[in-house]
């Protein structure tokens, strides 16, 4: 496993990270002993960095987590960092965005319970919420801070300009935004703006989610509770088109000796603005074949290649919190 620096500020973690989003039920039913045993495995594997959401089972997947590390959080708390989201709530069967400061100091403080820790590393705002000024959200953060219930500040979604906008109040030490072969708008104005400002880079959905681990074929189908049951870029002739160009990016990895999964984090890894790859996994086995992944180097011609194979792929999203029902 390969470690470094989350940017200029934030703290030294391994430049894969576990994120269990599957354990809180969007990716489908959730096998808790599985998922106790794949957060295990992260530690065993050299894995120190761990990212969870409240949003993600509204508690469901924070509470696993701070079972799977119950130890390392009771005895030995510096030798994990835990970073873990807020600013999104139900209403009804809704998600919504909430970033005002009550709603945080609730999801701060819930958070917290779950886990089974004083304090988080890393806290982010999940998704900007144009209903409260950006001000008053970074005031907030800055007051855990200040309290000790967190260590460091960070935002996931967010662009340059709603960066910009949160930094007149409080500096950013980290940014979680979508990046993968099959999804690159941030390489625009996003990662130069982190780049400049020394803001911590850990990226979500490397492969795709799910699309480059190889695993599928134009016959997958998922549970009706997985967000992709109902999202068209898994299905159809987008989906049919993104595994031909897959196939092509196998080929390329087997003849290095890795697999697909290995080389689309490794891809992410290789752009000098990101620091970290988030990578999920529903099993210890799943996670021992991706978090090789840190120590796979991509070469100059291996990296051409891979820009030709991707002439003829479409470009894949990922859910918007309104889009997730409950």
């Amino acid at each position: 496993m390969q470690y470094t620096q989350l940017g200029e500020r934030g703290p030294r973690v391994s430049a894969i990270a576990f994120g269990n989003w599957s354990a809180g039920g969007d990716w489908g039913t959730v096998d808790r002993k599985a998922a106790l045993a794949t957060a295990r495995e992260a530690l065993d594997l050299g894995i120190t960095f761990f990212d969870t959401a409240r949003a993600y089972g509204f508690g469901a997947a924070e509470e696993l987590l701070g079972e799977a590390l119950r130890i390392e959080l009771r005895s030995a708390r510096e030798s994990v960092v835990i970073a873990t989201k807020g600013g999104l709530r139900q209403d009804g069967t809704r998600t919504v965005r909430d970033s005002s400061p009550g709603a945080l100091r609730r999801d701060l403080e819930a958070s917290l319970r779950s886990l089974g820790t004083e304090y988080v590393d890393i806290y982010q705002v999940h998704w900007p919420d144009p209903a409260t000024p950006l001000a008053e959200t970074a005031e907030t953060l800055e007051d855990f801070v200040r309290e000790g219930k967190v260590r460091y500040v960070g935002v996931s979604n967010f662009d340059a300009r709603q960066m910009a906008a949160f930094q007149q109040i409080r500096p950013l030490d980290t940014l979680q935004p979508p990046y993968h072969l099959f999804r690159r708008d941030i390489e625009a104005s996003i990662l130069p703006y982190t780049s400049e400002h020394g803001i911590g880079v850990l990226v979500y959905g490397p492969m795709a989610h799910g699309l480059l681990s190889g695993r599928m074929n134009e016959t997958t189908t998922f549970e009706s509770s997985d967000w992709r049951t109902s999202s068209d870029l898994f299905r159809g002739e987008a989906f049919k088109t993104n595994l031909a160009v897959v196939r092509d990016l196998e080929e390329l990895a087997q003849r290095r000796g890795a697999t697909v999964a290995q080389l689309a984090i490794a891809w992410t890894l290789a752009n000098p603005a990101v620091d970290v790859a988030i990578v999920g996994a529903r099993s210890p086995e799943q996670l021992r074949q991706t978090a090789p992944a840190a120590d796979f180097r991509l070469s100059t011609d291996d990296m051409a290649k891979i820009e030709l194979i991707l002439r003829g792929e479409v470009a894949v999203g990922g859910p918007a919190p309104e889009l997730m029902k409950k």
